[in-house]
């Protein structure tokens, strides 16, 4: 994202960063920069856990330097080298695809019947870790052949996954880890629409002020709310409302409170 540098008349470059809870809402963050520290302002300093991500190397500085931050790769970054690749070596890309396709509908089973972390673990063990083991076997087979040049975008795709092998699979032995992390893809993609309808942000501030918008908004879509009729309200009683209020304007909350009082009518 562009802003605006106050005194010459001239565009910096922003970052919009994104975090996700599966099952909670995304955040956005704004820095000026895209280093590592910036995640010192995003992962709060007490976080112990997994953090999902994909291959950008902020991450692993960032984990390299904090305690307890475990991190797990994306399969959904991962595929789109071998879709890109396709167009080069169709057959040998679309049966990767095909792998990972494989992968995904496991995903949906275990979506579709609410597996909880246990039985998410239990089945992909069972299940995903037999195709993993048959994909890593055929992805070393096919580098080792050198068919494939490691500056082509099959080659490429190669080289990614196999160098990213061990975070790409952590999830199976973990529930609690999604396969990918679309819930923060999804979230960015408005954002990516946003920045085709204006030039710039007005400046550094500015940008930090759209961030608390987009997660507003944001957390309005996740929960079905319309971001118009939310705003109004909430803005219409905001100044009658006390330090001690604020909470219960939440998205969540305010839609909590709407569907009590629909129930009730």
């Amino acid at each position: 994202m562009s802003y605006l540098e106050p005194g010459n008349g001239k565009t910096k470059q922003g970052y919009l960063w994104t975090a996700h809870a599966p099952g909670l809402d995304a955040v956005f963050h704004w820095e000026t920069g895209r280093g590592a520290a910036c995640l010192e302002n995003i992962v709060p300093v007490n976080f112990r856990g997994v953090l999902q991500c994909d291959a950008y190397a902020a991450y692993p500085a960032f984990a390299s330097k904090r305690e307890g931050i475990e991190l797990a790769g994306c399969w959904a970054h991962a595929r789109r080298h071998f879709h890109e690749a396709r167009e080069h070596v169709p057959l040998r890309a679309n049966w990767v695809l095909y792998q990972i396709q494989n992968l995904y509908r496991i995903e949906a089973r275990l979506r579709e019947s609410k597996a909880g972390p246990a039985l998410r673990a239990a089945v992909r063990f069972s299940q995903s870790a037999m195709i993993l083991s048959r994909l890593k076997r055929a992805l070393e087979k096919m580098e080792s052949s050198q068919r494939h040049l490691p500056s082509s975008t099959f080659g490429k795709a190669i080289s990614y996954t196999l160098s990213h092998w061990e975070l790409l699979t952590k999830y199976v032995a973990n529930g609690r880890i999604e396969i990918d992390n679309n819930g923060v893809e999804n979230a960015i993609r408005p954002t990516a629409i946003g920045k085709k309808n204006w030039l710039f942000f007005g400046d550094a501030e500015a940008g930090q002020r759209s961030a608390v918008i987009y997660t507003i908004i944001e957390s309005c879509r996740r929960r079905g709310i319309d971001p118009h009729e939310y705003l109004r309200d909430v803005l219409t009683r905001i100044t009658e409302t006390t330090n001690w209020q604020v909470a219960e304007l939440t998205p969540g909350k305010w839609a909590d409170k709407k569907l009590s009082l629909k129930t009730a009518a």
